[in-house]
């Protein structure tokens, strides 16, 4: 006998409010041919249930198509009010963030625009003299210095792609901030492809050369200060409507933006400009041209995006705190340099690298509208600018013509 509450239970017993049928079932399927419940349902010998033969017609799929068309052109929208520019915030806003126009801030598309105009790949420029003077030309002490500051950028660019990927842009709240910032993330991840390329190109051995930010303690404490200054914004739920991660994400923007990219990165490349001038390592130095003008552009891009997010905010900073900032950093990059040139090599010394390090952290400090913490720093490397501006002839039997409209069209602000 069938339990009725659960037709396809073996139960040998039935309620007793259940009418026992004119015949006893001798099958499962017998036993649901008397039910009302599934009367009209068709099954095989074990009881399973038969689909149902539906006939669908062109008709009916036609008119299935219509019906889901005409609800998607009666559903709700939640708006109809059109977004304003105004209505757009860096941080914290309320506009739709998928729509692009009309612009707020129309100098993050023109910084988008003119970053396209520097594009380039490290397969561009020929490397072969490279190989040359590092093999025969360098002497050990700056072979030192190439190696390790390959060995501090290889790392850096990457800990600079995952910052503005995963603490920066899914924060910002006009799309017209993200779109530039995905080609950020992109340079720096072809930055990134142009140390390996060096380093692959030159012969080095690789694993020795990334493995230096982990065992070499001056590029070490520079990495781990730069860890320390960001890792507490990578998080997706930092909830920047609360005043003190709202403080913490500008102080860490602040140290990315404008020493990290605008002193570190802008002066990191200036031993290997030095060995340029003297005419080596020019493929080398050609390739951190580029990287040179996209860092110009990061940085100018990230500080006026924090003094927008200071604005709209009304955040007033420390000034202790800034200075706090800029002295650990003073003092790494005192470490750094005093361990890259250890050894000077002809027209470039550690004092050299630190004075321009103050020099050029007075002009961020500047930017930013803050105090410089510098006074009265000189200007050891006048040359380092015009790596950033230069417009160069080339030959094109010796390399590639890669300026096009590059660099000679971009407009530096």
């Amino acid at each position: 006998m069938l339990n009725w509450d659960d037709p396809f239970s073996t139960a040998t017993t039935k309620p007793t409010s259940k009418p026992a049928p004119a015949t006893e079932p001798q099958t499962l399927a017998e036993s649901y041919a008397q039910s009302s419940v599934l009367r009209g349902m068709s099954f095989d010998d074990t009881g399973v249930a038969l689909p149902e033969a539906t006939e669908v017609t062109e008709t009916s799929k036609t008119d299935a198509v219509a019906d889901e068309s005409a609800a998607y052109q009666t559903a709700e929208v939640d708006s109809l009010a059109p977004v304003k520019a105004s209505d757009k915030r860096v941080i914290n806003g309320e506009a739709d963030i998928n729509q692009l126009a009309p612009f707020k801030y129309p100098w993050a598309w023109e910084y988008f625009l003119n970053a396209n105009k520097n594009h380039w790949t490290p397969l561009d420029i020929n490397m072969a003299q490279d190989v040359q003077d590092y093999q025969h030309n360098l002497s050990d002490t700056e072979k030192h210095v190439y190696e390790n500051v390959l060995g501090y950028l290889t790392t850096s660019d990457i800990l600079a792609m995952r910052n503005i990927g995963l603490a920066v842009m899914e924060k910002m709240t006009a799309p017209e901030l993200q779109i530039y910032q995905a080609r950020q993330v992109y340079e720096e991840a072809l930055h990134t492809w142009t140390y390996q390329h060096c380093i692959e190109t030159i012969g080095l051995d690789q694993g020795e050369i990334y493995n230096r930010y982990r065992v070499v303690p001056a590029i070490h404490g520079k990495i781990k200060l730069t860890n320390r200054r960001l890792d507490s914004v990578l998080r997706s739920d930092m909830d920047l409507r609360k005043p003190d991660n709202l403080h913490e994400f500008v102080m860490a923007y602040i140290f990315f933006a404008a020493i990290f990219e605008g002193c570190w990165f802008y002066n990191g490349f200036t031993p290997i400009f030095s060995l340029q001038r003297r005419g080596l390592m020019k493929g080398t130095a050609e390739q951190l041209q580029y990287i040179m003008r996209d860092e110009v552009l990061h940085a100018s891009f990230g500080i006026r995006v924090v003094k927008q997010i200071m604005l709209e905010n009304n955040i007033r900073l420390d000034p202790k705190a800034i200075r706090a900032m800029w002295d650990e950093t003073e003092a790494a990059e005192k470490a750094y340099a005093h361990y890259i040139l250890k050894d000077p090599i002809l027209g470039y010394t550690a004092e050299d690298h630190i004075e321009q390090f103050r020099f050029i952290a007075n002009r961020r400090a500047r930017q930013l509208g803050f105090e410089e913490p510098y006074p009265g720093a000189q200007n050891r490397t006048p040359w380092l600018d015009e790596q950033a501006n230069l417009r160069k002839e080339k030959n094109f039997f010796e390399t590639r013509v890669t300026e096009y409209q590059t660099g000679g069209a971009l407009d530096w602000g």
